[in-house]
């Protein structure tokens, strides 16, 4: 993919590289997007010399040792922060808790410059899907997924942050398993296990924002990536 910048159809860049590639695509493939990518299409790249930090920023800044600007942009996107000793983790208004609220430096060009989170995720891939689908004139689903740690466990995964056309959730409750045992509390996030499997060859300097996963059977669904955060009222770790 060529350096993707504000405005750019999206849809467009894509079919265009698949097509260099030698690449078709087909009846329900799913599309697993870098949200870098959706981000700058989407305008969501922030020079920091345009931010002016706040007193609160300034001091979250001073004790992590960051760019108040930066801190400044993350206090912006999130709800509440929940820890800023060592690593600043938020919620964001999205719901996603991670790291400093997905504002990130990284895969941007000049050393003054971030990136947001897209406002809505979903929304994103919705329309993506829809154009994907009419112009490679195949049922395509889209997920828009990003790189989070986890807590009490080492190294980071892609998960779905957006998704459309596909269930984000395989809900296995009621069934049994190979003894015949009823299962009682399985949920997959299925979209979460494709968008790390779709991460693996994403890398992060090979220039490959984009991965077709095909060969994963689904219905077709309307499921949003939303539905994937747990309700506060359910987390047993706030």
């Amino acid at each position: 993919m060529p350096e993707i910048r504000a405005g750019e159809d999206l849809a467009e860049r894509i079919l265009e590289a698949a097509k260099k590639a030698g690449l078709r695509f087909e009846d329900g493939d799913v599309v697993a997007v870098a949200q870098k990518i959706v981000s700058k299409a989407e305008g969501a790249v922030i020079p920091l010399g345009t931010v002016k930090p706040s007193e609160k920023a300034r001091g979250i800044a001073g004790e992590l040792k960051k760019d108040a600007r930066a801190i400044e942009l993350v206090l912006q996107e999130s709800r509440r922060i929940l820890r800023s000793e060592r690593v600043l983790i938020t919620e964001t208004k999205h719901g996603f808790v991670c790291a400093n609220a997905g504002v990130d430096h990284s895969n941007v060009p000049g050393n003054d410059m971030v990136t947001l989170l897209p406002r809505d995720p979903d929304d994103s891939a919705e329309k993506l899907a829809k154009e994907l689908s009419k112009r490679a004139r195949k049922r395509i689903a889209v997920i828009v997924s990003d790189t989070f740690g986890r807590p009490w466990r080492l190294g980071l995964t892609n998960v779905a942050i957006g998704a459309s056309g596909l269930p984000v959730l395989l809900d296995l409750r009621g069934t049994r398993d190979r003894e015949g045992k009823p299962l009682t509390a399985t949920v997959l996030a299925v979209a979460d296990d494709l968008a790390a499997a779709a991460g693996l060859l994403m890398g992060k300097s090979e220039g490959t924002p984009v991965v077709i996963v095909r060969g994963y059977r689904y219905k077709p669904a309307s499921e949003k990536a939303a539905q994937i955060i747990r309700p506060a009222s359910e987390d047993l770790f706030r």
